[in-house]
């Protein structure tokens, strides 16, 4: 099997390469051939996220390159879940656990190719975690983990004041085991994952030279963030979803073609799969006219349709210029405006209330009277069309996608009325 000699070249450029076991070692294993790597998932949640849409596409990069992908899907560490900073997760009943392992199954599978040289396999933790014995865990994986070495992981110390229970301090030897299971059935050699995960992929390197006398990779990716060094979320606390009922393609859209300026190439370099080239075109042209948002646009553009395909790009864009009167509301699809106008701000109304009423229940204005005034200068709309009468009721022949209408103040004020 060819492979790309110049992959880590590009990753590197990409800035996914955080951390890593010895680089030079691991540029030779990846010019020398197909290497098989694997890639983590536990459903700890009905869908994947933003920070899961990194591994996703680092692991389709490598296949493109011609290495070979195992995609494991943790229904048996999902029953688990990694330590977190914040205090100790919720366990989730092993019925829950097996749905949301078929949902990440789906979310991950379009990305990879399962056919060829190089094919990707997809592979579950729980077929051969759920009948280990405690005492074969024990003698076979644990006595490979010194105590002192556990504790000293940052997750780790920062719970021990406030507790940390046996099952997640475990959760180490657990991943691990996975990269020995993996590399002994499938002759897999190299992990990735997110850079907080970097205690746990060098420990399955660990575990395979200790129990096996083996020679295995990781590296890290980094952790995307703002600016701020906060991490990013559709709202303060939310993630970005990947699965459209959880968050809308609008939804999704609308936060790429926001990011920060100081973030945009960043974010094409890891989240696209432009070239070099067009990257360093857009970094240029964000920079000498910040104002036309190219990067934001390509950005937005690209990796909606990455994730839920060009067909719903085009209705999340044309929502957005059809809502500020650059395109005719009536042929949107209803999810689309829906979304878009829960995502703008809706309120519910019940029918035949009148529109200055509405301008005030949408928050547009403050009161009736700054509504008759904002008629009156001409600066009030209903589905993109200029309103003359304050003293209009909308009526079912106003309605549009079902059930909705479309105030704006100006030219860039917007709410959503949904009417029943």
């Amino acid at each position: 099997m060819t492979v790309d000699p110049h992959l880590l070249d590009d990753l590197e450029w990409r800035g996914l390469i955080a951390h890593s076991t010895d680089l030079d070692a691991l540029r030779e294993a990846l010019t020398a051939g197909s290497v098989r790597f694997y890639v983590g998932f536990d459903p700890t949640a009905p869908s994947l996220h933003m920070g899961n849409l990194v591994q996703i596409l680092t692991a389709r990069r490598l296949q493109l390159a011609g290495h070979t992908p195992f995609a494991l899907v943790g229904g048996a560490t999902g029953m688990i879940g990694d330590p977190r900073d914040s205090g100790e997760r919720t366990l989730n009943s092993l019925d829950t656990v097996k749905d949301w392992v078929q949902r990440v199954r789906s979310q991950i599978e379009p990305y990879l190719s399962f056919d060829g040289d190089n094919a990707a396999t997809m592979v579950n933790n729980y077929d051969w975690t759920a009948s280990l014995s405690t005492i074969d865990f024990l003698r076979d994986i644990g006595k490979h983990f010194p105590v002192n070495r556990m504790l000293a992981r940052d997750v780790v110390k920062s719970r021990l004041e406030a507790g940390i229970s046996y099952t997640e301090f475990s959760y180490i030897l657990l991943q691990s085991m996975d990269f020995l299971e993996l590399y002994r059935q499938y002759g897999v050699t190299l992990q990735f994952g997110g850079s907080d995960q970097w205690g746990n992929l060098t420990g399955g390197v660990e575990l395979i030279r200790r129990a096996d006398a083996g020679k295995a990779h990781a590296f890290a990716t980094p952790l995307i963030t703002k600016t701020d060094g906060t991490k990013y979320g559709k709202t303060e606390g939310g993630a970005l979803w990947l699965d459209p009922d959880m968050m809308s393609p609008y939804a999704f859209h609308q936060f790429w073609l926001n990011a920060e300026d100081a973030k945009v190439v960043e974010l094409l370099k890891v989240f696209t799969f432009l070239s070099r080239e067009e990257i360093e075109d857009l970094a240029a042209q964000t920079e000498a006219e910040p104002f036309r948002r190219a990067g934001q646009k390509a950005l937005a553009d690209e990796v909606t349709t990455l994730v839920h395909g060009p067909a719903e790009t085009e209705q999340a864009k044309a929502a957005a210029a059809a809502l500020f009167g650059g395109g005719d509301l009536a042929d949107l699809n209803p999810g689309t405006l829906g979304a878009a106008l829960r995502e703008a701000g809706a309120v519910k109304a019940a029918p035949g209330t009148p529109y200055v009423d509405l301008l005030v229940e949408s928050g547009l204005v403050k009161s009736k009277g700054e509504a008759r005034r904002t008629i009156t200068e001409g600066g009030a709309y209903l589905n993109n069309e200029r309103v003359t009468d304050p003293d209009l009721v909308p009526g079912p022949e106003h309605l549009v996608a079902g059930g909705w209408l479309v105030l704006r103040r100006g030219k860039r004020n917007l709410a959503g009325v949904e009417i029943g």
